[in-house]
């Protein structure tokens, strides 16, 4: 709309601007011609242009727009944006694990990758950690399995990580290899897991407080195995696999406004 207002007032400037070159031109010439068209160019300067016309509603609506433009931008980035739970940490992985740039999926290499053997990285099973120990409340994550082998739980901060007992001190986990589900504690003895339908992805809870670590199928919402063991350290995550792939699947973030009461 505001681009053919300007577009007609550039006209009308235009014809305006060729009138006024006419009569002064005739302006220019001798007497006797000038009095002989006197009466056209009076009547060619007798031009009156009308004021532009007052568009209603052609401001921006800078309010809609500009208002709380930070907490609107946050919202749409919900669209984009993904979170996590759970971060893997790449000082603690076994030279043989291949980590994402995100840090949320780990993939098994046949080459070993030239890494630094620092004490927190795992050398002897193909395990990696969670970037973040618990020592207190409640905590929740979800690994996308799929036709892979693996380990999955907790692990202590002061847990063996070198040789192959890493297996057997402070873990509480869920293995699958080959189809055959174990429950694995450092704790407890070893226990036989069974499974309706092969699992694609498990919930892993975990209650630091209460003592408890559960692990249940989220897409049937069925149980799967609880440890009880009072905990006394720092757990970190345990992520172990033994062929293929897994990623920690993000979980859904929302943002909300509280009103005042």
């Amino acid at each position: 709309m505001m681009k053919e207002k300007i577009e007609k007032m550039s006209r009308e400037i235009s014809s305006l601007t060729d009138t006024i070159r006419a009569i002064e031109k005739e302006m220019g010439a001798d007497d006797i011609s000038f009095l002989q068209n006197y009466k056209s160019t009076v009547e060619r300067a007798q031009c009156t242009l009308q004021d532009p016309e007052r568009v209603s509603r052609a401001l921006i609506n800078v309010a809609k727009h500009m208002g709380n433009l930070k907490f609107r931008v946050w919202e749409k980035m919900q669209e984009i944006v993904q979170y996590t739970s759970v971060i893997l940490d790449p000082n603690t992985a076994n030279p043989e694990l291949i980590l994402s740039e995100d840090l949320t999926h780990v993939r098994r290499s046949d080459e070993e990758q030239q890494l630094p053997d620092n004490p927190e990285r795992f050398a002897f099973y193909p395990s990696v950690l969670g970037s973040e120990g618990f020592n207190s409340g409640t905590h929740c994550w979800d690994v996308e399995v799929g036709d892979s082998n693996w380990n999955l739980g907790v692990k202590t901060e002061s847990g063996e990580r070198k040789g192959w007992s890493s297996f057997s001190s402070g873990v509480w986990s869920v293995d699958h290899c080959g189809g055959n589900y174990t429950a694995l504690s450092s704790s407890q003895p070893n226990t036989t897991i069974t499974v309706q339908q092969k699992l694609q992805r498990i919930r892993v809870q975990l209650d630091w407080d209460r003592g408890k670590l559960s692990f249940s199928n989220p897409d049937n919402n069925t149980h799967i195995h609880t440890f009880t063991h009072t905990f006394t350290e720092k757990l970190f995550t345990l992520f172990s696999i033994y062929s293929s792939s897994l990623s920690i699947s993000p979980v859904k973030a929302a943002v909300s406004v509280e009103q005042l009461k």
